[in-house]
């Protein structure tokens, strides 16, 4: 998913996809623990992920928190 898209999300389904890629990513790295995962560069690609919605969710709470 791409910033721009993050940005037209709403907080209440960022806040959603958030807790839905973390869960995710604690499958796969569970499924990776026990056997090795088919494409472990998926791995990164959804904890990165995570990281760019918690960075857009974070800057919209800053932003309200300052107005």
């Amino acid at each position: 998913m791409k910033n721009t898209d993050l940005t037209a999300l709403s907080v209440t389904d960022l806040q959603e996809r958030i807790r839905d890629e973390k869960a995710n990513l604690h499958k796969m790295r569970f499924n990776h623990t026990v056997s090795p995962v088919e494409n472990p560069t998926r791995i990164r690609q959804s904890r990165r992920e995570v990281a760019r919605m918690m960075t857009e969710l974070n800057a919209r709470q800053r932003s309200n928190n300052n107005a």
